[in-house]
């Protein structure tokens, strides 16, 4: 990848802004075609989905109509309860061959229950030895339910898969229950008509009932390619549409909605529950909402190549227009390198590139005066900043502190009075002495010791804290204030929140002319996101608890701008284990010591 950057970097401003005035016009007029081609293609799946949503509509009309049908022939048998009677079992008989004759394209068979069980059908003989186990269920369920019901879809003897209209018939004299009238649809037959609506190539339909059932049937007459959208099952005979197929399309909000089929991506438009309690889901291949649109990709294509030759062509006049008196001017300006030293530029022209060169001229020669400028105040500040940390000495450690030795004087404890008004004076002098930023570690370690001195007698047996240093650190040079934060941070942070005493270890030493001091405590520990936030801590209010105004973000700031990048603080901590602060400085020796 440098490479590459590497590479593209070395190109002539011709050739960089040749190619980025080509991509965007490129990427500009290609997102418009590809914009106006995903415009088309909406609005004709918006129009496609509008149509299917009118043949739906119609289709579950042509279903009501079905419906009422059906009802009225029910009604008509259900007026000659007579028929029920003994006797009348040829008359009946009769009846039902000539509604059946009658009406042979949507119904399969017509039956007559009486209350006993009897069964008179169009078929009587082929009933006779086929028989139709389902009457003797439907009669008892007619028993118990009040006016017409539909059965869900189930396999007959004799009309193959149907659905069941059933009516109780009552006697029109005595208003007793006598028994029912049934009819068994033609589901192939009403599917075929159905299917005129659709488009068997691109489209196909399914419809299910409200209990998740298929309803319409398998026409054994089609090819099975005829059923290649949706997912059925051809191991059996007739093939069946898989069951974790039915339950997703039962549970497909009522509109348009998108689903995988076998063949690739599907759109479904199912419209709401018919008279009959049936949902009628279409099925469209997505590919059909691209057919009517690849002329449209053919004439874009086509007017792609010839737009593109002319924007390259154009594009190479402009950049070679804009670029070539650029590239003179960078090509004097090519020998400045050191902005400490002023270079100008020989100024031969009025044109714009000559008041260029006189403007870079003058903007040299205030940076430079800006470069001073700006390095001295740096200086100045770091300086300023310093004093301002040291100076912030923070009103509730001296209150914490005054309230310790107060409490102290009340239990007589001269002696630790003494010691702690001789650590807050000593820590003080410490802190506002202003002779130098720089002390030695002995200097630091001894206004650590006093610092952990009145912190101690503030918290009792709280924590403990030991001191290492070998004896070559001892005048090595150190900023001050650099140990006080981390061990304070250690303190309110790690230890004082434990239910149990804690343990502070400092301790230096000299690695490879490197002055290595590192801090590890036995307390609270920290994870990822409180290790990161130590770091962040520049725009926070600084800690009630805070000796200073100086945090471990100034700490680390502070020994990068006196020593160098190379140097500063590495943390490391694990919740529940501690954390270790390691400090790296330069092993070199306080040249004010004698002082």
């Amino acid at each position: 990848m440098k490479a590459i950057v590497s590479w593209f970097g070395s190109w002539s401003m011709l050739a960089k802004h040749f190619l980025f005035l080509s991509l965007a016009t490129v990427v500009l007029l290609g997102g418009l075609a590809w914009l106006n081609l995903r415009e088309a293609e909406h609005v004709f799946r918006k129009q496609v989905v509008m149509d299917a949503q009118i043949i739906i509509d119609r289709t579950n009309l042509y279903m009501n109509a079905y419906l009422d049908n059906v009802q009225n022939i029910l009604m008509l048998i259900s007026t000659r309860d007579d028929l029920l009677d003994d006797g009348k079992e040829k008359e009946a008989s009769d009846v039902l061959r000539n509604y059946a004759s009658k009406n042979s394209t949507l119904y399969k068979n017509l039956y007559l229950v009486r209350e006993d069980g009897h069964v008179i059908t169009n078929s009587q003989t082929t009933f006779d030895i086929v028989g139709n186990p389902y009457i003797q269920s439907l009669l008892a369920k007619a028993k118990q339910t009040y006016g017409m019901f539909i059965t869900e879809p189930y396999q007959s003897p004799m009309s193959g898969k149907t659905v069941a209209f059933v009516l109780p018939i009552e006697s029109s004299q005595t208003k007793s229950y006598k028994g029912i009238a049934v009819v068994e649809i033609d589901l192939v037959q009403l599917t075929n008509m159905l299917a005129q609506f659709m488009n068997t190539k691109n489209q196909t339909f399914a419809i299910i009932t409200n209990k998740k059932n298929i309803v319409h049937a398998f026409d054994a007459s089609l090819p099975l390619s005829s059923y290649r959208l949706l997912p059925y099952n051809t191991s059996v005979f007739p093939p069946e549409l898989r069951p974790d197929f039915v339950e997703q399309i039962s549970d497909l909000p009522v509109g348009a909605s998108e689903l995988e089929g076998p063949q690739g991506g599907l759109v479904a438009v199912k419209a709401g529950m018919n008279k009959l309690g049936w949902y009628f889901v279409a099925f469209y291949e997505n590919s059909y909402f691209y057919q009517s649109i690849q002329s449209l990709y053919k004439n874009f294509s086509t007017a792609a190549v010839f737009w593109i030759i002319i924007i390259l062509a154009s594009t190479y006049m402009i950049s070679r227009y804009i670029t070539l008196p650029v590239r003179t001017l960078v090509a004097k300006m090519d020998r400045v390198r050191d902005v400490d030293v002023q270079h100008t530029i020989h100024v031969t022209g009025s044109d714009e590139i000559g008041r260029l060169a006189r403007s870079y001229n003058a903007m040299m020669e205030r940076i430079h005066n800006l470069l001073q400028e700006t390095r001295e105040a740096e200086h100045r500040k770091k300086q300023f900043e310093l004093k301002m940390l040291q100076s912030q000495i923070a009103p509730h450690f001296l209150y914490n502190t005054l309230a310790c030795i107060s409490s102290l004087a009340k239990q007589h404890k001269i002696q630790e009075v003494r010691e702690t008004i001789k650590a807050l004076v000593g820590l003080l002098s410490f802190s506002f002495d202003k002779s130098s930023e720089f002390v030695t570690l002995d200097e630091e370690l001894e206004g650590l010791r006093m610092y952990a001195y009145i912190q101690q007698i503030r918290y009792g047996d709280k924590f403990t804290m030991t001191i290492e240093a070998a004896p070559e650190t001892a005048k090595l040079r150190i900023l001050k204030l650099t140990l006080q934060p981390l061990v304070e941070n250690a303190i309110f942070h790690g230890l004082v929140p434990l239910k149990r005493p804690g343990t502070i270890r400092v301790r230096a030493k000299c690695v490879k002319n490197k002055l290595i001091v590192t801090i590890r405590d036995d307390g609270m520990g920290m994870n990822a996101d409180q290790l990161n936030s130590l770091f962040a801590e520049r725009g926070k209010a600084p800690s009630k608890h805070r000796f200073t105004g100086i945090g471990v973000m100034n700490v680390h700031e502070r020994i990068g701008l006196n020593f160098g990048s190379a140097y500063g603080l590495s943390i490391f901590s694990r919740p529940g284990v501690g954390t270790l602060v390691r400090i790296e400085l330069p092993a070199v020796e306080h040249a004010e010591i004698t002082k």
